[in-house]
Protein backbone atom coordinates (compact mmCIF):
# COMPACT_ATOMS: atom_id res chain seq x y z
CA UNK A 1 0.00 0.00 0.00
CA UNK A 2 1.84 2.90 -0.90
CA UNK A 3 0.32 6.21 0.77
CA UNK A 4 -0.52 9.81 -0.32
CA UNK A 5 2.11 11.74 0.91
CA UNK A 6 1.55 15.55 3.15
CA UNK A 7 2.70 18.24 1.68
CA UNK A 8 4.65 20.25 4.98
CA UNK A 9 7.71 21.68 6.10
CA UNK A 10 7.77 19.71 8.94
CA UNK A 11 10.21 17.47 9.46
CA UNK A 12 8.42 14.48 11.21
CA UNK A 13 7.85 11.30 9.26
CA UNK A 14 5.27 8.62 10.08
CA UNK A 15 5.07 4.96 8.50
CA UNK A 16 1.96 2.45 8.83
CA UNK A 17 1.32 -1.07 8.18
CA UNK A 18 -2.04 -2.43 9.02
CA UNK A 19 -2.89 -6.37 9.27
CA UNK A 20 -6.54 -8.25 9.10
CA UNK A 21 -9.40 -6.99 8.77
CA UNK A 22 -11.23 -3.92 6.83
CA UNK A 23 -12.37 -2.75 10.28
CA UNK A 24 -8.35 -2.70 11.16
CA UNK A 25 -8.15 -0.66 7.77
CA UNK A 26 -10.39 2.02 8.65
CA UNK A 27 -8.98 2.88 11.79
CA UNK A 28 -5.63 2.51 10.87
CA UNK A 29 -7.06 5.40 8.13
CA UNK A 30 -8.08 7.70 10.60
CA UNK A 31 -5.32 7.62 12.65
CA UNK A 32 -3.89 8.17 9.71
CA UNK A 33 -5.54 11.25 8.71
CA UNK A 34 -4.76 12.53 12.34
CA UNK A 35 -0.91 12.51 11.82
CA UNK A 36 -1.20 14.32 8.66
CA UNK A 37 -3.67 17.13 10.06
CA UNK A 38 -0.75 17.45 12.63
CA UNK A 39 1.69 18.25 10.18
CA UNK A 40 3.39 14.75 9.86
CA UNK A 41 4.60 13.28 6.35
CA UNK A 42 3.61 9.84 5.96
CA UNK A 43 6.23 7.19 4.30
CA UNK A 44 6.48 4.03 3.20
CA UNK A 45 6.83 1.26 5.86
CA UNK A 46 10.18 0.54 6.59
CA UNK A 47 11.76 3.69 5.82
CA UNK A 48 13.40 6.00 8.38
CA UNK A 49 10.71 7.30 10.19
CA UNK A 50 10.23 9.38 14.07
CA UNK A 51 6.89 6.69 14.48
CA UNK A 52 5.89 3.24 13.15
CA UNK A 53 2.27 2.64 13.57
CA UNK A 54 1.26 -1.26 13.46
CA UNK A 55 -2.20 -2.04 13.91
CA UNK A 56 -2.28 -5.51 14.19
CA UNK A 57 -4.24 -8.82 13.98
CA UNK A 58 -4.76 -12.70 15.52
CA UNK A 59 -7.03 -14.14 14.04
CA UNK A 60 -4.75 -17.11 12.96
CA UNK A 61 -1.49 -18.21 13.77
CA UNK A 62 -0.56 -16.72 10.42
CA UNK A 63 -1.61 -13.57 11.61
CA UNK A 64 0.57 -13.43 14.46
CA UNK A 65 3.44 -14.24 12.52
CA UNK A 66 3.11 -11.20 10.38
CA UNK A 67 2.28 -9.08 13.36
CA UNK A 68 5.65 -10.26 15.17
CA UNK A 69 7.32 -9.50 11.68
CA UNK A 70 5.65 -6.26 11.18
CA UNK A 71 6.73 -5.53 14.61
CA UNK A 72 10.63 -6.99 13.95
CA UNK A 73 11.29 -4.90 10.77
CA UNK A 74 10.05 -1.84 12.40
CA UNK A 75 12.29 -2.24 15.61
CA UNK A 76 15.29 -3.14 12.65
CA UNK A 77 14.03 0.26 10.33
CA UNK A 78 14.95 2.45 13.31
CA UNK A 79 18.20 1.10 14.56
CA UNK A 80 20.59 3.43 14.20
CA UNK A 81 18.85 6.06 12.36
CA UNK A 82 18.54 9.32 13.30
CA UNK A 83 15.36 11.16 12.22
CA UNK A 84 14.03 12.62 14.92
CA UNK A 85 15.73 16.29 13.69
CA UNK A 86 12.31 17.99 15.12
CA UNK A 87 13.29 17.23 18.83
CA UNK A 88 14.08 20.64 20.66
CA UNK A 89 17.57 21.57 21.82
CA UNK A 90 17.28 20.16 25.80
CA UNK A 91 14.67 17.56 25.51
CA UNK A 92 15.26 14.79 27.48
CA UNK A 93 14.05 11.15 26.11
CA UNK A 94 15.61 9.30 28.86
CA UNK A 95 17.64 7.19 27.26
CA UNK A 96 14.69 6.33 24.90
CA UNK A 97 15.16 5.85 21.02
CA UNK A 98 14.36 9.13 19.29
CA UNK A 99 12.04 6.63 16.94
CA UNK A 100 9.07 5.71 18.63
CA UNK A 101 6.98 2.52 17.70
CA UNK A 102 2.83 1.83 18.38
CA UNK A 103 1.63 -1.44 18.47
CA UNK A 104 -2.07 -1.15 18.67
CA UNK A 105 -5.08 -4.28 17.32
CA UNK A 106 -5.74 -7.64 18.22
CA UNK A 107 -2.42 -8.90 18.55
CA UNK A 108 -1.60 -6.70 21.30
CA UNK A 109 -4.68 -7.91 23.37
CA UNK A 110 -3.64 -11.69 22.64
CA UNK A 111 -0.31 -11.40 23.55
CA UNK A 112 0.37 -8.36 25.99
CA UNK A 113 3.09 -8.56 27.40
CA UNK A 114 5.31 -10.07 24.14
CA UNK A 115 7.16 -6.29 23.70
CA UNK A 116 6.49 -5.33 26.91
CA UNK A 117 10.03 -4.28 27.96
CA UNK A 118 10.94 -2.71 24.66
CA UNK A 119 12.55 0.91 25.43
CA UNK A 120 10.51 3.47 23.11
CA UNK A 121 7.85 0.65 22.15
CA UNK A 122 4.19 1.40 23.04
CA UNK A 123 1.61 -0.86 23.41
CA UNK A 124 -1.96 0.44 22.87
CA UNK A 125 -5.31 -1.97 23.50
CA UNK A 126 -8.04 -2.07 20.51
CA UNK A 127 -10.38 0.61 22.18
CA UNK A 128 -7.53 3.41 22.75
CA UNK A 129 -5.72 2.75 19.36
CA UNK A 130 -7.16 6.39 18.50
CA UNK A 131 -4.65 7.73 21.05
CA UNK A 132 -1.61 7.15 18.91
CA UNK A 133 -0.83 10.25 17.72
CA UNK A 134 -0.92 12.00 20.86
CA UNK A 135 1.14 8.91 22.39
CA UNK A 136 3.95 9.65 19.68
CA UNK A 137 3.99 13.34 20.25
CA UNK A 138 4.26 12.53 23.85
CA UNK A 139 7.07 10.62 23.15
CA UNK A 140 9.46 12.96 20.76
CA UNK A 141 8.52 15.85 23.84
CA UNK A 142 10.46 13.98 26.24
CA UNK A 143 6.92 13.13 28.36
CA UNK A 144 6.29 10.29 30.22
CA UNK A 145 4.06 7.79 28.03
CA UNK A 146 1.85 5.91 30.11
CA UNK A 147 -0.86 4.35 27.37
CA UNK A 148 -3.80 3.19 29.93
CA UNK A 149 -3.93 6.65 31.12
CA UNK A 150 -5.81 7.58 28.40
CA UNK A 151 -9.58 6.53 28.27
CA UNK A 152 -11.19 3.88 26.04
CA UNK A 153 -12.48 5.75 22.76
CA UNK A 154 -13.83 2.84 20.51
CA UNK A 155 -15.59 5.22 17.94
CA UNK A 156 -13.31 7.80 17.37
CA UNK A 157 -12.42 7.55 14.10
CA UNK A 158 -12.92 9.90 11.75
CA UNK A 159 -11.95 10.24 8.43
CA UNK A 160 -11.21 13.99 6.88
CA UNK A 161 -9.89 13.15 3.76
CA UNK A 162 -8.56 10.16 1.92
CA UNK A 163 -5.39 9.33 2.66
CA UNK A 164 -5.46 5.60 1.61
CA UNK A 165 -8.66 5.20 -0.42
CA UNK A 166 -11.23 7.15 -1.48
CA UNK A 167 -14.51 5.36 -0.18
CA UNK A 168 -15.56 6.91 3.08
CA UNK A 169 -15.63 4.08 5.81
CA UNK A 170 -17.86 4.61 8.98
CA UNK A 171 -17.50 2.52 12.13
CA UNK A 172 -21.04 2.06 13.72
CA UNK A 173 -20.05 -1.31 15.79
CA UNK A 174 -17.41 -3.15 17.65
CA UNK A 175 -16.68 -6.60 19.77
CA UNK A 176 -19.12 -9.71 19.58
CA UNK A 177 -21.17 -11.37 21.71
CA UNK A 178 -21.84 -14.54 19.60
CA UNK A 179 -19.39 -16.71 21.18
CA UNK A 180 -18.30 -19.23 17.87
CA UNK A 181 -16.43 -21.91 19.12
CA UNK A 182 -13.04 -21.32 16.65
CA UNK A 183 -13.13 -17.37 17.48
CA UNK A 184 -10.70 -14.97 19.53
CA UNK A 185 -12.48 -11.84 18.64
CA UNK A 186 -14.49 -11.43 21.70
CA UNK A 187 -11.24 -12.11 23.44
CA UNK A 188 -9.75 -9.25 22.11
CA UNK A 189 -12.20 -7.03 20.95
CA UNK A 190 -14.55 -7.43 23.62
CA UNK A 191 -18.36 -7.55 24.43
CA UNK A 192 -20.48 -5.73 21.63
CA UNK A 193 -20.92 -2.08 21.63
CA UNK A 194 -22.86 -0.23 18.98
CA UNK A 195 -22.68 3.93 18.33
CA UNK A 196 -25.43 6.00 18.48
CA UNK A 197 -27.30 6.09 15.48
CA UNK A 198 -27.42 9.92 15.80
CA UNK A 199 -23.58 9.82 15.82
CA UNK A 200 -23.69 7.22 13.13
CA UNK A 201 -25.87 9.22 10.83
CA UNK A 202 -23.83 12.26 11.39
CA UNK A 203 -20.57 10.88 10.25
CA UNK A 204 -22.76 9.52 7.27
CA UNK A 205 -23.29 12.99 6.51
CA UNK A 206 -19.73 14.67 7.06
CA UNK A 207 -18.53 11.92 4.57
CA UNK A 208 -21.20 13.14 2.30
CA UNK A 209 -20.71 16.64 2.55
CA UNK A 210 -16.43 15.87 1.94
CA UNK A 211 -17.37 14.18 -1.22
CA UNK A 212 -17.33 10.67 -0.96
CA UNK A 213 -19.09 9.22 -3.70
CA UNK A 214 -19.52 5.57 -1.55
CA UNK A 215 -19.71 4.94 2.22
CA UNK A 216 -19.18 1.94 3.82
CA UNK A 217 -20.34 0.44 7.09
CA UNK A 218 -17.90 -1.52 9.15
CA UNK A 219 -18.20 -3.31 12.27
CA UNK A 220 -16.18 -6.61 13.43
CA UNK A 221 -20.60 -7.77 13.70
CA UNK A 222 -22.87 -5.78 12.63
CA UNK A 223 -25.57 -7.99 12.68
CA UNK A 224 -25.84 -7.23 16.27
CA UNK A 225 -26.31 -3.32 16.00
CA UNK A 226 -28.39 -1.69 18.61
CA UNK A 227 -28.85 1.08 19.70
CA UNK A 228 -32.04 1.57 22.25
CA UNK A 229 -34.70 0.78 19.64
CA UNK A 230 -32.67 0.72 16.84
CA UNK A 231 -31.72 -2.17 15.13
CA UNK A 232 -29.24 -2.46 11.84
CA UNK A 233 -32.35 -2.54 9.49
CA UNK A 234 -33.84 0.34 11.10
CA UNK A 235 -30.54 2.10 11.09
CA UNK A 236 -29.45 0.97 7.72
CA UNK A 237 -33.05 2.38 6.80
CA UNK A 238 -32.27 5.74 8.22
CA UNK A 239 -28.72 6.45 6.13
CA UNK A 240 -30.28 5.02 2.62
CA UNK A 241 -32.57 8.26 2.76
CA UNK A 242 -29.95 10.90 4.07
CA UNK A 243 -29.85 13.57 1.24
CA UNK A 244 -26.78 13.61 -1.24
CA UNK A 245 -25.47 11.53 -3.88
CA UNK A 246 -24.22 8.30 -2.79
CA UNK A 247 -24.38 4.82 -2.40
CA UNK A 248 -24.01 2.56 0.59
CA UNK A 249 -22.04 -0.34 0.91
CA UNK A 250 -21.50 -2.83 3.46
CA UNK A 251 -18.37 -4.49 4.90
CA UNK A 252 -19.85 -8.04 5.70
CA UNK A 253 -22.59 -9.45 7.54
CA UNK A 254 -23.14 -12.26 9.56
CA UNK A 255 -26.54 -14.82 8.12
CA UNK A 256 -28.55 -14.10 10.71
CA UNK A 257 -29.36 -10.47 9.53
CA UNK A 258 -30.64 -11.79 6.09
CA UNK A 259 -34.60 -11.37 7.28
CA UNK A 260 -37.61 -9.65 5.78
CA UNK A 261 -36.61 -6.16 6.78
CA UNK A 262 -33.15 -6.25 5.41
CA UNK A 263 -35.04 -7.75 1.85
CA UNK A 264 -37.04 -5.16 1.47
CA UNK A 265 -33.99 -2.87 0.90
CA UNK A 266 -31.63 -4.73 -0.93
CA UNK A 267 -33.07 -3.11 -4.29
CA UNK A 268 -32.92 0.75 -2.98
CA UNK A 269 -30.51 1.96 -5.68
CA UNK A 270 -28.04 3.11 -2.99
CA UNK A 271 -27.77 -0.37 -1.39
CA UNK A 272 -24.81 -1.95 -2.99
CA UNK A 273 -25.34 -5.24 -4.70
CA UNK A 274 -22.57 -7.37 -2.80
CA UNK A 275 -22.91 -8.47 0.71
CA UNK A 276 -19.83 -10.67 2.29
CA UNK A 277 -21.42 -13.87 4.38
CA UNK A 278 -19.25 -15.95 6.44
CA UNK A 279 -20.83 -19.10 5.91
CA UNK A 280 -17.83 -21.03 7.41
CA UNK A 281 -18.87 -24.81 6.26
CA UNK A 282 -21.35 -26.58 4.33
CA UNK A 283 -21.80 -29.55 7.04
CA UNK A 284 -24.71 -28.92 9.58
CA UNK A 285 -22.69 -31.24 11.54
CA UNK A 286 -19.33 -28.67 12.03
CA UNK A 287 -21.69 -25.47 11.82
CA UNK A 288 -22.93 -26.88 15.09
CA UNK A 289 -19.76 -27.50 16.77
CA UNK A 290 -18.39 -23.84 15.31
CA UNK A 291 -21.74 -22.65 17.26
CA UNK A 292 -22.97 -20.84 14.14
CA UNK A 293 -26.29 -20.83 14.76
CA UNK A 294 -28.11 -21.51 11.36
CA UNK A 295 -27.88 -24.84 9.03
CA UNK A 296 -26.48 -24.66 5.98
CA UNK A 297 -30.37 -24.61 4.27
CA UNK A 298 -31.15 -21.70 6.14
CA UNK A 299 -28.29 -20.10 4.90
CA UNK A 300 -29.19 -21.16 1.07
CA UNK A 301 -32.68 -19.94 1.96
CA UNK A 302 -31.40 -16.34 2.47
CA UNK A 303 -29.37 -15.94 -0.20
CA UNK A 304 -31.95 -17.65 -2.95
CA UNK A 305 -34.20 -14.78 -1.00
CA UNK A 306 -31.91 -11.60 -1.67
CA UNK A 307 -31.41 -12.85 -5.68
CA UNK A 308 -34.93 -13.24 -6.17
CA UNK A 309 -35.28 -9.65 -5.76
CA UNK A 310 -31.22 -9.15 -7.44
CA UNK A 311 -30.69 -11.59 -9.33
CA UNK A 312 -26.98 -11.15 -9.97
CA UNK A 313 -26.75 -9.71 -6.59
CA UNK A 314 -23.00 -10.72 -5.76
CA UNK A 315 -22.26 -13.08 -2.62
CA UNK A 316 -18.69 -13.86 -0.88
CA UNK A 317 -17.66 -15.65 1.71
CA UNK A 318 -15.15 -17.21 4.25
CA UNK A 319 -14.68 -21.04 4.45
CA UNK A 320 -12.47 -22.52 7.23
CA UNK A 321 -11.51 -26.10 6.31
CA UNK A 322 -9.70 -28.74 8.95
CA UNK A 323 -11.89 -27.31 11.62
CA UNK A 324 -11.77 -30.29 14.30
CA UNK A 325 -13.20 -33.05 13.74
CA UNK A 326 -14.05 -32.59 10.17
CA UNK A 327 -14.31 -35.79 7.99
CA UNK A 328 -14.14 -35.71 4.44
CA UNK A 329 -18.01 -36.08 4.25
CA UNK A 330 -18.45 -32.61 6.14
CA UNK A 331 -15.23 -31.15 3.37
CA UNK A 332 -17.29 -32.64 0.68
CA UNK A 333 -20.17 -30.93 1.49
CA UNK A 334 -18.77 -27.35 1.86
CA UNK A 335 -17.12 -27.80 -1.58
CA UNK A 336 -20.69 -28.84 -2.17
CA UNK A 337 -22.16 -26.16 -0.75
CA UNK A 338 -19.98 -23.90 -2.85
CA UNK A 339 -20.76 -25.09 -6.11
CA UNK A 340 -24.44 -24.50 -5.24
CA UNK A 341 -24.18 -20.91 -3.93
CA UNK A 342 -22.61 -19.97 -6.62
CA UNK A 343 -20.06 -17.23 -4.43
CA UNK A 344 -17.99 -14.56 -6.58
CA UNK A 345 -15.12 -14.93 -3.81
CA UNK A 346 -14.22 -17.38 -1.00
CA UNK A 347 -11.75 -16.19 1.33
CA UNK A 348 -10.20 -20.02 2.32
CA UNK A 349 -8.81 -20.56 6.14
CA UNK A 350 -7.05 -23.66 7.32
CA UNK A 351 -8.29 -23.74 10.85
CA UNK A 352 -5.96 -22.29 13.10
CA UNK A 353 -5.74 -23.29 17.08
CA UNK A 354 -6.22 -20.35 19.08
CA UNK A 355 -6.20 -20.31 23.11
CA UNK A 356 -9.17 -19.29 25.07
CA UNK A 357 -11.40 -20.91 22.70
CA UNK A 358 -13.62 -23.73 23.05
CA UNK A 359 -12.32 -25.37 19.42
CA UNK A 360 -8.85 -25.30 21.16
CA UNK A 361 -10.20 -27.91 23.69
CA UNK A 362 -12.14 -29.94 21.09
CA UNK A 363 -11.00 -33.41 20.11
CA UNK A 364 -10.34 -34.45 16.41
CA UNK A 365 -7.61 -31.71 15.68
CA UNK A 366 -6.58 -33.11 11.86
CA UNK A 367 -2.74 -32.66 10.80
CA UNK A 368 -1.26 -29.45 9.38
CA UNK A 369 -0.97 -31.37 5.78
CA UNK A 370 -4.20 -32.52 5.60
CA UNK A 371 -6.02 -29.05 6.48
CA UNK A 372 -3.15 -27.64 3.60
CA UNK A 373 -4.48 -30.31 1.22
CA UNK A 374 -8.26 -29.35 1.70
CA UNK A 375 -7.44 -25.80 1.73
CA UNK A 376 -5.73 -26.41 -1.59
CA UNK A 377 -9.05 -28.23 -3.11
CA UNK A 378 -11.03 -25.31 -1.58
CA UNK A 379 -8.93 -22.39 -3.33
CA UNK A 380 -8.87 -24.13 -6.61
CA UNK A 381 -12.84 -24.34 -6.52
CA UNK A 382 -12.97 -20.36 -5.52
CA UNK A 383 -11.15 -19.77 -8.31
CA UNK A 384 -13.22 -21.29 -11.09
CA UNK A 385 -16.33 -19.94 -8.94
CA UNK A 386 -14.87 -16.41 -8.85
CA UNK A 387 -14.17 -16.70 -13.36
CA UNK A 388 -17.56 -18.30 -13.54
CA UNK A 389 -19.44 -15.24 -11.71
CA UNK A 390 -17.53 -12.49 -13.60
CA UNK A 391 -17.97 -13.90 -16.85
CA UNK A 392 -21.65 -14.20 -15.96
CA UNK A 393 -21.87 -10.33 -15.83
CA UNK A 394 -20.10 -9.45 -19.31
CA UNK A 395 -21.48 -7.66 -21.60
CA UNK A 396 -24.16 -5.47 -18.43
CA UNK A 397 -23.85 -2.47 -17.62
CA UNK A 398 -21.61 -1.26 -14.24
CA UNK A 399 -21.80 2.00 -12.15
CA UNK A 400 -17.46 2.48 -11.79
CA UNK A 401 -16.56 4.76 -8.95
CA UNK A 402 -12.89 6.09 -10.31
CA UNK A 403 -10.54 5.35 -7.50
CA UNK A 404 -6.95 6.10 -8.96
CA UNK A 405 -6.03 7.28 -12.93
CA UNK A 406 -2.32 5.77 -13.57
CA UNK A 407 0.47 7.15 -15.84
CA UNK A 408 -0.63 5.02 -18.75
CA UNK A 409 -3.43 5.78 -19.61
CA UNK A 410 -5.85 3.56 -17.57
CA UNK A 411 -8.50 4.84 -14.59
CA UNK A 412 -9.41 1.49 -12.23
CA UNK A 413 -11.61 1.23 -9.55
CA UNK A 414 -14.72 -0.85 -8.30
CA UNK A 415 -18.27 -1.57 -9.56
CA UNK A 416 -21.30 -1.97 -7.66
CA UNK A 417 -20.60 -5.34 -7.36
CA UNK A 418 -17.26 -4.77 -6.21
CA UNK A 419 -15.36 -6.30 -8.87
CA UNK A 420 -12.51 -4.24 -10.10
CA UNK A 421 -12.72 -2.62 -13.16
CA UNK A 422 -10.07 -0.40 -15.46
CA UNK A 423 -11.32 1.70 -18.45
CA UNK A 424 -8.88 4.15 -20.81
CA UNK A 425 -8.64 7.02 -19.37
CA UNK A 426 -7.65 8.77 -22.30
CA UNK A 427 -11.25 8.35 -23.74
CA UNK A 428 -12.07 11.33 -21.61
CA UNK A 429 -11.20 13.04 -18.87
CA UNK A 430 -11.42 10.76 -15.78
CA UNK A 431 -11.19 11.78 -12.20
CA UNK A 432 -10.68 10.38 -8.84
CA UNK A 433 -13.83 9.58 -7.07
CA UNK A 434 -16.13 9.85 -9.82
CA UNK A 435 -18.58 7.72 -10.91
CA UNK A 436 -18.60 6.47 -14.65
CA UNK A 437 -21.43 4.28 -16.09
CA UNK A 438 -19.85 1.33 -18.41
CA UNK A 439 -20.21 -1.81 -20.14
CA UNK A 440 -17.97 -4.98 -19.10
CA UNK A 441 -16.87 -5.86 -22.30
CA UNK A 442 -13.77 -7.98 -21.62
CA UNK A 443 -12.39 -10.34 -18.77
CA UNK A 444 -8.52 -10.98 -17.91
CA UNK A 445 -8.14 -14.13 -16.81
CA UNK A 446 -5.68 -13.85 -13.90
CA UNK A 447 -5.56 -15.32 -9.93
CA UNK A 448 -7.51 -11.53 -9.68
CA UNK A 449 -9.63 -11.35 -12.92
CA UNK A 450 -10.23 -7.92 -13.22
CA UNK A 451 -12.77 -6.42 -15.81
CA UNK A 452 -12.14 -3.40 -19.23
CA UNK A 453 -14.93 -1.44 -19.29
CA UNK A 454 -16.10 0.88 -22.16
CA UNK A 455 -17.77 4.55 -20.95
CA UNK A 456 -21.07 4.65 -21.87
Amino acid sequence: MTPECATSTSTKRVAFQTLGCKLNQHETESIAADFRHAGYTIVPFGEAADAYIINTCTVTAKADRKSRNTVNRALRSREGATVASQIAPGIDLHGLPASVVVVTGCFVEASPDLYRDVPGLYLLDNRRKSAALEIVDAHLSGELVVPERHAPAPFNFDTPSPVFRTRGTVKIQDGCNTGCSYCIIPVVRGRALSRPAAAVCEAVRRNIDRGYREIVLTGINMSRYRDADTDFPALLRQLLELPGDFRLRLSSLEPELLTEPLLEMVHHPRFMPHLHLCLQSGSDRILSRMNRGYTRAEFTQALKAIRTVVPDFHFTTDIIVGFPGETEADFQESVDAVKELEFGHVHTFPYSLRSHTRAAKMDGHLPEKLKSERAHVMRELAAAEKLRYRRSLLGQQEELLIERVGPLGTASGYGRRYVPITVAANETKLKVNGLYTVVLSELDQTDEPVFHGSLV
